[in-house]
């Protein structure tokens, strides 16, 4: 099982949902970064449960632990290990699920690749493995900050039909975490508030779309064929539990307009730098970025697990039902936010450090100033 992500910038992350606790290693943050456990607590209060009335009651603190890779509040160089203790697990909740498969969730396929699964709470299966991409997204995050003055802000574009009208050039992180749904949209998130108040009622559960901004990546990162910076967000976003969709720029709504009516033609702005007049390609040509801001959209299904009675099978062949119990999210958007930003910073960090790697290989002058702004070191 495979449980490591990125090149140069890498994470591991480990541990189940009702074990002793969960994780992550970061290999390959620079050294002399100057980190505090406080930095990465921040995030984690933003997508750990029991935060509000829309989000999975289960209470964690979530408390994050430094291990490894630290020395007198400046990172080493060396592997970086973080630990979150899990404090309120109620395994006797999912007895039921040990033998009945829940529908849509990964229990019937681990069982078919592995022959075996934690069922308490869903082990590796469970977004509770997203703290170790959240902790390790802060760093890289911090690194993209101090290095580029790169900026990532998501948010919850839409709730099932219920769109939010926003403008990712000018939306801000408070903006965002000023209501409960991660709306910046104030009339239409009370909206979308309302409509997971009554799913959650009827003990269902609802999807949407998360919408992430990423302002001040230079023009030059990512890889023209395999390593394209557009597939490997779309390999991040997709690797999300419940993530079922991935856009960029004009994504799928793009193919509704011609070749004329969908480029974004080139201009010089008053710096005498190359732009574009409109920006349907997201930030990213050829797989590159070309120092627009850089705007995806990531799909969320319904939570898998709700209390409504569905039909399933069990372990043994038989056909049976279930409702199942445990605390779970009627939506998963609102704690989706900072796991989408945590996974856009975790991509565009290795390829900064890419670019770095593979442009020392060239004298500086021959390089755009894009490009000797995307080699300057930590220092």
């Amino acid at each position: 099982m495979s449980s490591t992500f990125g090149h140069l910038f890498r994470i591991t992350t480990y541990g189940e949902s009702h074990g002793g606790g969960v994780g992550v290693v970061i290999d390959g943050c620079p050294p002399q970064l100057e980190l505090s456990v406080e930095e990465i607590q921040t995030e984690l209060d933003r997508r750990r449960p029991g935060q509000s009335r829309i989000t999975t009651p289960r209470q964690e603190e979530d408390r994050c632990e430094i291990l490894s890779g630290l020395f007198q509040g400046l990172t080493t160089g060396t592997p970086i290990s973080l630990l979150v203790r899990n404090k309120d697990a109620r395994s006797q909740d999912y007895e039921e699920m040990a033998q009945k498969y829940r529908p849509s969730h990964a229990d019937a396929t681990y069982d078919a690749k592995y022959g075996i699964r934690n069922w308490q709470g869903g082990g590796r299966s469970s977004a509770r493995e997203t703290i170790g991409r959240v902790a390790a997204g802060a760093i890289a995050q911090k690194i993209l900050k101090q290095v580029a003055g790169v900026e990532i802000v998501a948010y919850v574009k839409r709730i099932q039909e219920l769109e939010a009208s926003v403008d990712p050039d000018s939306i801000n992180r408070e903006q965002v975490d000023a209501n409960i749904v991660r709306c910046p949209d104030a009339v239409m998130a009370e909206q979308m508030i309302g409509r997971i108040d009554e799913i959650r009622r009827q003990g269902d559960s609802v999807g949407g779309v998360v919408e992430c901004v990423a302002r001040q990546v230079p023009s030059g990162w990512g890889e023209p064929v395999f390593d394209k910076l557009e597939a490997d967000l779309a390999k991040a976003m997709m690797s999300l539990p419940a993530s079922k969709g991935f856009e960029l720029g004009s994504g799928f709504a793009g193919t509704l307009l011609t070749g004329k009516a969908h480029n974004d033609e080139f201009y010089l702005d008053e710096t005498g730098r190359v732009r574009t007049r409109t920006n349907r390609s997201g930030g990213i040509q050829g797989g590159i970025s070309n120092g627009e801001n850089i705007v995806l959209r990531v799909a969320f299904k319904p939570t898998a697990t709700i209390a409504k009675e569905q039909a399933t099978v069990t372990r043994t062949g038989e056909e049976t039902t279930l409702a199942a119990k445990g605390r779970h999210d009627p939506c998963v958007l609102p704690r989706a936010v900072p796991m989408v930003e945590a996974m856009v910073a975790l991509v565009l960090c290795d390829h900064l450090l890419r670019q770095q790697a593979q442009c020392r290989t060239l004298p500086l002058k021959a390089l755009s100033p894009e490009a000797q702004e995307a080699t300057a070191y930590l220092g």
